[in-house]
């Protein structure tokens, strides 16, 4: 009997290894044929350690040590098979159709549900035609810029030089997001094999993955996934026995969250202290080293391979307006039922809160959502008919992001949130350019004036927020104005320079 335990970095601060470990050792006492196999995350946190039996993979969860003998005994109250469990059956998984369900250091079983088979026909293909089907897919970068993933890969593979390089921004620092994390841990060959489609398509035949240090779990998998791929010649001088080459390595990084931006993770990458770099030149024209480089985030890789499998079309139905294929939701916060939801663009930001994600943990109301991690906007519940979409965001002035919701009840100080948000900006910042290094100390001493009543520092700290806006070199101060003038927009209340008058 095949029972599956996740070895998600979730589930094991859960307890998913102590899961493990007694029911080989309940099973060996009993004289059971168990064979316990370490697979990914499905995503549903609150269940975690998520147990699954069998190949019908009935799901039990969360399930504890003492839990253990009713389970092996079929008396363990379950949940049925995971694909009914309604947070998971109204997915639409793409990205992640095999995390949580394969073992993530297994190539047979990688290539028993359709793995590499996206690479075998890149193989066959020009660069120009791989180009031409990631730019027709609709597929756009999903670390947050949201910049079209074909027009990038198109301006590389122009370009002439004697090195190309393909660089993955595994940074993930964005507070309630866990979906790079979570591909690395429970399906990290698709990421590789991401990298290799991308490497052929613009010439480019060595890769970095840039994985942030906080994720030991991820950077142990990926490493240990790194060599068996090279020993399975999915990576190398011979890509699958073919003419191409490709060849890549781990490098972690020493935690700085401006990393996350592509070209301070260059500099951190070749050496350098991660400050920001000025643009142009862009880093598809000289990126690493002074080469044409590709820089794309994780779950922006990690897609390549079901787009090249089904094609463009198939990954161009999904989704709404210019915003096409699925997003990883990471639902986190004061939230019922948190863990990553995947869905084609377009669901309502409310019924993303409301119904998948339950509510809030405490039964309170939900009084703020914020999306985008830590520089996004606060969304009110006026907002929540909003469709997730990159235009539609935009358009409500918030962002997506990373595809990160942070749920807030209505017990949270908004001021105080602004604050945190200016704080935030204040420790991150390289220190590179003026509005963000000065202008972030000065908001949070704008906002403790607000706090302590002077109505005309609310004026200070709106001139102060389009100062850093338009005038930061890097997203880092250019959005930090998102969850600061959004709680100050929806949330005047909580900024009250009189809040006993207020209230």
């Amino acid at each position: 009997m095949k029972i599956y335990v996740p070895l998600d970095s979730a589930a094991k601060a859960l307890g998913a290894d102590a899961v493990a470990n007694a029911i080989v050792e309940q099973a060996a006492a009993r004289g059971l044929d168990v064979q316990v196999i370490r697979n990914g995350s499905r995503g549903m946190v609150w269940l975690e350690p998520l147990v699954e039996v069998g190949d019908d993979r009935q799901a039990f969860g969360p399930v504890s040590v003492a839990d253990v003998p009713a389970l092996l005994d079929g008396k363990l109250k379950g949940h049925g098979k995971v694909a009914d469990i309604a947070f998971f059956a109204k997915q639409t998984r793409l990205t992640f159709a095999r995390c949580g369900v394969i073992d993530p250091l297994d190539m047979d079983d990688y290539q028993a549900h359709g793995g590499l088979v996206g690479l075998r026909r890149a193989v066959g293909m020009t660069g120009t035609e791989i180009v031409t089907e990631v730019t027709e897919s609709g597929l756009r970068g999903r670390g947050g810029a949201g910049f079209p993933t074909g027009i990038k890969w198109n301006t590389v593979a122009g370009a002439q030089a004697s090195q190309k390089y393909i660089v993955c921004n595994a940074d993930e620092g964005d507070s309630g997001t866990f979906a790079d994390r979570m591909i690395m841990e429970g399906d990290p060959f698709t990421l590789i094999e991401g990298m290799v489609i991308a490497g052929i398509a613009v010439g480019a035949t060595k890769g970095y993955v840039y994985l942030r240090s906080e994720y030991p779990d991820a950077i142990k998998i990926m490493r240990q996934a790194v060599e068996i791929a090279r020993n399975s010649g999915v990576i190398g001088g011979s890509v699958l026995g073919s003419n191409r080459a490709f060849d890549m390595e781990i490098r972690v990084g020493a935690g700085a969250y401006v990393c996350g931006e592509e070209t301070s993770l260059l500099n951190s990458l070749e050496g350098k202290r991660g400050v920001v770099r000025a643009k142009p030149p862009l880093p598809a024209l000289e990126g690493f080293l002074g080469k044409p480089t590709v820089v794309n985030n994780v779950i922006s890789l990690a897609t390549i391979p079901v787009i090249m499998e089904k094609g463009a079309q198939n990954y161009q139905n999904f989704g709404l307006g210019r915003s096409r294929g699925t997003i990883p939701i990471q639902i986190a916060g004061n939230v019922a039922h948190g863990g990553l939801f995947e869905a084609a663009f377009g669901m309502p930001l409310g019924e993303l809160i409301d119904d998948i994600a339950g509510g809030t943990a405490t039964g309170r109301p939900v009084k703020a959502v914020q999306v985008g991690g830590p520089l996004g906007a606060y969304f009110p519940r006026a907002k929540f008919d909003t469709p997730f979409g990159y235009e539609d965001f935009d358009g409500q002035g918030g962002l997506i992001g990373h595809a990160g919701i942070v749920v807030f009840d209505d017990s949270t100080d908004m001021l105080g949130m602004a604050r945190f948000a200016m704080e935030f900006c204040a420790v991150e910042s390289c220190g590179k350019c003026t509005p963000c290094r000065i202008g972030a100390v000065r908001g949070v001493e704008t906002i403790d004036r607000i706090g302590r009543g002077d109505a005309a520092a609310v004026e200070i700290l709106t001139d102060l927020c389009e100062t850093m806006r338009d005038g930061s070199l890097c997203a880092l101060g250019g959005f930090t104005p998102f969850p600061v003038m959004s709680a100050l927009t929806h949330f005047p209340d909580d900024f009250a320079t009189n809040k006993e008058a207020a209230e």
